[in-house]
């Protein structure tokens, strides 16, 4: 029997014998690699945190103390130690184990997570509400250097360090690489730092300082700071230090025996502590080593060769459509500016990166600054293109706002992963970008249903003012067959893509962007029940083409909306709006869309079929609400 095999909870890993700890290291290694090829995930960062972790339960009792893992995609040996290793064979899987932390999924998942940057802020107030509560014990955030760069970030380390309360933040540096030297010299004064006999020294001058009358608190700062000075001279600890954070580091972080000798140590420390532990991205996996830009999300690979298996889709992803599209809308304009918020390869930008790379930024986690910096470029006459995750642009709702929308500044937004995206599940979906942009004042919102479409829709943002929003899902153009021949584009105009030119059918669809060839198969299945319908492709989600909607809506009976977002707020609720402006209010309305819940994970195509967005579901759904409509005029579908 291996090691891992015999660990079923926290105290089996307590009863392993240390010497045996790297043997246990490499046999979790072994499982997320072999899990990960064929479910796909976050390869890199979880293999490069497998020893940290294992000391970090080595160490920490769980049943006092808590653990948060920023992001979460680093916590896969996380969850295989806590007792989810029998169920991690379904990581990721529909109705299996989250890839994230996941509070309603472990008592050890302290805290929700898949945004990056969040775990320091929750962990002070996590170890706040212990406290409040009388409870002892230690909380430990655990976060990227990555996720270190967002300005949340430095809020919840400015705001512990005023505090000066317990917390301990441990930041995993994969990029950065102890030099033999300096490595040993930082360790040894870390040694010395993290010592009972130091912090015993540290805090009786503390208290002696505060019994001096003359001493303010910024006084007892600044000796502080002097106390601490010849350590801060020889590690990269200074911006921790001025943070009023007890720095510790650079650690190795696969040397498991160092780990746990200082955090054995520093459990005993008082105060902010931060611990500097550096790491190598896909550790143990040498594909994932060579290449960890590659394997921090990827689909299922090769084990031997590390190569993708390829999906049976013969159409383009729209994220390879995009990066086509902004290469060669920059090759005609050199105006073009790419932005992107630590996503370069997730949004299709390294192509782009390459051929023009001094108009190319990669800002770091770090949303909001990535919106009011396009802005500022905006300004200036420039027209760039933020490439953002639909639920990582959340992040800078105020800034599309107050600092573009307000000021009608022509930045093009490029939203990939709107929608539903499957096996990363509700943290990662882009529900709700139709809602939230919908109602900001200024802006245009172009959803494309194909290649086709993403042509015109990138040309008409660069060749027009004010703010342009384009969102695009995380899947295939797939045409299936059917052969749309787009109108040229233009502000606020649909177009009729399926059923009679002449308006009088049973049913009117009226769709965009990902829904408009679902929509198309659904009208085809309803014929053979002898339901005539039209389908239209209303291409803006703002402005709508209000004259063309409500003409075709006056010779139809059932008006249904088809749409990849919630329907809360969503596209389908301003289709109503005309409507009842319109004096249509007589009209059968159905509104299908995304359901006012989250969405857990899954592959997408049994995600969108379980809430009825296939289209045999739209189908199925319309023949029931025409059989139906005498009994009521408004019809909402799923309810959540």
């Amino acid at each position: 029997m291996s090691l891992l095999e015999k660990i079923n909870n926290l105290d089996d890993l307590r009863n392993i014998p240390v010497e045996q700890l790297p043997q246990l290291a490499s046999e979790i290694r072994s499982l997320i690699i072999d899990v990960v090829s064929k479910n796909g995930g976050h390869l890199a960062s979880s293999l490069g945190v497998v020893e940290l972790t294992i000391a970090l339960h080595y160490i920490f009792d769980i049943r006092q103390d808590r653990i948060i893992w920023d992001t979460g995609h680093q916590s896969y040996a996380h969850k295989i130690l806590t007792g989810r290793r029998e169920r991690f064979h379904t990581l990721r899987q529909y109705r299996g184990i989250s890839g994230f932390t996941n509070i309603s999924e472990s008592i050890y998942d302290v805290f929700g997570t898949g945004h990056a940057s969040t775990s320091i802020s929750a962990a002070l107030g996590v170890s706040e509400g212990l406290r409040l509560k009388g409870v002892s014990g230690r909380t430990v955030a655990v976060i990227g250097d990555g996720g270190m760069s967002s300005g949340l970030a430095f809020e919840g380390l400015n705001n512990a360090g005023h505090m000066e309360k317990d917390l301990i933040v441990i930041l995993n540096d994969n990029e950065m690489s102890i030099g033999p030297n300096t490595g040993a010299l930082s360790r040894w004064i870390s040694r010395k730092f993290a010592s009972d006999s130091f912090a015993q020294t540290r805090q009786k001058i503390k208290n002696l300082l505060g019994k001096i009358p003359s001493f303010t608190n910024e006084g007892i700062m600044l000796a502080r700071r002097v106390i601490n000075s010849s350590k801060v001279l020889l590690t990269p600890g200074i911006l921790f230090e001025g943070l009023n954070f007890q720095y510790i580091g650079p650690l190795d972080g696969h040397n498991i025996f160092e780990l746990l000798e200082f955090l054995t140590e520093i459990k005993k420390l008082d105060g902010p502590i931060l611990v500097h532990v550096c790491t190598q991205k896909g550790k143990g996996y040498q594909f994932a080593e060579l290449n960890p830009e590659k394997f921090h999300g990827i689909s299922s690979f090769n084990i031997s060769t590390g190569d993708k298996l390829q999906g049976s889709s013969a159409s383009r992803a729209f994220t390879d459509i995009f990066s086509d599209v902004i290469t060669d809308v920059a090759s005609k304009d050199d105006s073009v500016i790419a932005i992107t918020a630590a996503m370069t390869d997730g949004c299709g930008l390294k192509k782009f990166r390459s051929r023009f790379p001094d108009r190319f930024y990669d800002v770091g986690i770090a949303e909001p600054h990535a919106v009011t910096f396009a802005a500022g470029l905006a300004t200036q006459g420039l027209k760039p293109v933020v490439c953002i995750y639909s639920t990582f642009l959340q992040r800078a709702f105020d800034m599309i706002i107050h600092d573009v929308a307000l000021q009608n500044l022509n930045v093009i937004f490029a939203i990939d992963r709107a929608g539903i995206v499957g096996e990363d599940g509700p943290t990662h979906n882009g529900c709700f970008d139709l809602s939230y942009l919908s109602l900001i004042p200024n802006i245009r919102i172009l959803a494309p249903c194909d290649e086709e479409e993403m042509h015109q829709a990138f040309e008409y943002a660069v060749n027009t003012g004010g703010p342009v929003a384009i969102r695009y899902p995380r899947a295939a153009a797939e045409k299936y067959g059917i052969n749309i021949r787009h109108s040229p584009l233009e502000t606020a105009k649909g177009e009729i893509v399926y059923g009679l030119r002449e308006p009088g059918s049973d049913v009117l669809i009226v769709t965009l962007g990902s829904m408009v060839y679902e929509s198309v198969r659904a009208a085809r299945l309803l014929e053979k029940n002898n339901i005539k319908v039209t389908v239209f492709n209303s291409r803006f989600a703002k402005p709508l083409d209000r004259d063309l909607i409500a003409k075709l809506a006056r010779y139809s009976d059932n008006i249904v909306t088809v749409e990849e977002n919630t329907i809360a707020g969503g596209f389908g609720s301003y289709v109503n709006r005309i409507l009842i402006e319109e004096n249509l209010k007589n009209r059968n309305i159905l509104n299908i869309g995304i359901p006012d819940a989250f969405i857990e994970h899954g592959p997408r195509n049994i995600i969108l079929n379980e809430i009825g967005l296939t289209y045999e579901k739209i189908a199925e759904r319309i023949r029931e609400f025409v059989q139906e409509t005498g009994r009521s005029n408004i019809i909402d579908y799923p309810v959540s």
